[in-house]
């Protein structure tokens, strides 16, 4: 006796995929509002932030320009989201130059070539908010792994790459766990933790502890450098 024939439906294998694509798109929807709830919350807090510190900023760079020869806003290529490069911003906090002296791309706590000035910033994290502007215009997130330099990004393993799917952050999980008391190594670790575990709960805990380093003159950036971080 032949099969009885399924009348009606989609069947059970057609079925299974349309869920499946249903679900797929659900997802896809879902992060969809997640990166636009995620953009809108970084233009609101650049934006603030840069109307806020403006006249630190102001103060900052006459400093700058007082104490030594030089443009006070500081350019550096760095890799972005998927490998996208993109110029981020910094106050100077070194000598013009200092990329040709010294160490080089390596810049340690209490290097020569940091400016008095230059110290006073990085002990507060001020060079740092030029990064804002970079926030507003996409290149960057408030909250994420830092952007490294190309010649980093060049010896990345493949796991290591996955540190580049989300937007580079102003702070993020590695600077507020010993950033640069760890091997580099280290350091992408807890970057790669951070974008597993991304959540806004984890953002706000990241802010929070940010802000009590900022206070305390910890600085997010203090310390040495690993051998990547000029200007950082």
């Amino acid at each position: 006796m032949a099969a009885p024939r399924h009348r009606g439906g989609l069947g059970p294998r057609r079925g299974g995929a349309v869920i499946a694509r249903q679900r797929d798109h659900r997802r896809r929807a879902a992060g969809a509002r997640g990166a636009l709830t995620r953009r809108a919350f970084d233009i609101a807090v650049s934006g603030a932030a840069l109307l806020l510190t403006s006249p630190i900023l102001l103060v900052a760079i006459l400093a700058i320009r007082a104490e030594s020869p030089g443009h006070p806003i500081y350019r550096q290529r760095r890799i972005g989201t998927d490998g996208h490069a993109f110029d981020v911003l910094k106050l100077r906090t070194m000598v013009q130059g200092a990329e040709g002296m010294g160490a080089g791309m390596a810049v340690n706590e209490g290097d020569p070539r940091i400016t008095r000035v230059g110290a006073i910033l990085r002990r507060y994290s001020i060079d740092e908010l030029p990064n804002l502007v970079n926030v507003l215009r996409g290149e960057m997130s408030i909250i994420g792994p830092r952007p490294t330099i190309p010649v980093q990004v060049e010896q990345y393993t493949a796991r290591q790459r996955g540190r580049l799917a989300v937007k580079p952050g102003i702070t993020g999980w590695a600077q507020v766990n010993g950033r640069a008391t760890l091997p580099w190594s280290e350091r992408i670790e807890l970057d790669l933790w951070y974008i597993e575990h991304r959540s806004w709960r984890l953002d706000l805990e990241i802010l929070r502890k940010t802000a009590r380093m900022v206070f305390h003159g910890a600085g997010l950036y203090k310390g040495a450098s690993g051998g990547w971080d000029m200007q950082a």
